[in-house]
């Protein structure tokens, strides 16, 4: 069972990062280690992102991977008290957990496959009509699969679906990853094109960023 939360952060403009550029480097290696031991311990921090600019309400955002929602909660616990992250305020955060997917029960996660992660990501949760559920299976199936269609002209887009049903607002987040910023641009696009999409009733907020490595994070937050 694959859990998985983002967090996105933003700066607070009455307590900035004040770190200096001979001390930025030793939060840089105290961010390596936080995340290396946390990977010992069953939490992988997949990315960090530089998300700013592209929002005003949000600089950097965490992806954290897990068995135990538990895990989650304290890895983002002890990410928040480092040096580079305790001046941050939260934007938004989202739990989700892998399940199968509706009709294809071998639709996994890309984080769940061994994939590597790619440099820019795309996350956005979702929520279907009222009527969606209730529709005849085959014609839920038949949407499902024209969608499925549609997207699949993507190839190199990673793809990560996960149930989000009471653990917050939503019932779904979606998580798309490619080297190419544009690829999530035109894939999203696309599928606007789809019977499916009449059955949204709630898709933001969506939060995009590059992936970048913890010697970047204080230039971002400066």
């Amino acid at each position: 069972m694959g859990y998985t939360l983002w967090a996105v952060l933003r700066r607070d403009p009455a307590r900035p990062l004040t770190l200096s550029e001979d001390s930025a480097a030793p939060a840089a290696e105290q961010y390596e280690r936080v995340v290396a031991q946390l990977a010992s311990e069953g939490v992988t921090v997949r990315g960090t992102y530089d998300v700013s600019a592209l929002r005003a309400d949000a600089d950097i955002m965490l992806w954290l991977v897990g068995s135990e929602p538990e895990e989650l909660q304290r890895g983002y616990r002890v990410l928040r008290r480092t040096d580079l992250l305790s001046v941050l305020l939260p934007t938004w955060n989202a739990m989700g957990v892998h399940r199968d997917a509706e009709f294809s029960s071998n639709h996994l996660p890309a984080y769940m496959r061994g994939k590597e992660p790619a440099r820019w990501l795309t996350v956005y949760p979702f929520v279907r009509s009222y009527e969606w559920y209730i529709l005849p299976e085959e014609e839920r199936r038949s949407m499902l699969a024209q969608h499925g269609r549609q997207g699949s002209r993507f190839r190199s887009v990673l793809t990560n679906t996960v149930a989000s049903f009471s653990l917050g607002d939503y019932e779904w987040i979606l998580a798309l990853e490619d080297e190419e910023l544009v690829n999530l641009v035109d894939l999203m696009r696309d599928l606007r094109a789809t019977e499916a999409r009449r059955h949204v009733r709630e898709e933001v907020p969506f939060f995009t960023g590059r992936r970048i490595e913890a010697d970047q994070i204080a230039e971002v937050l400066r």
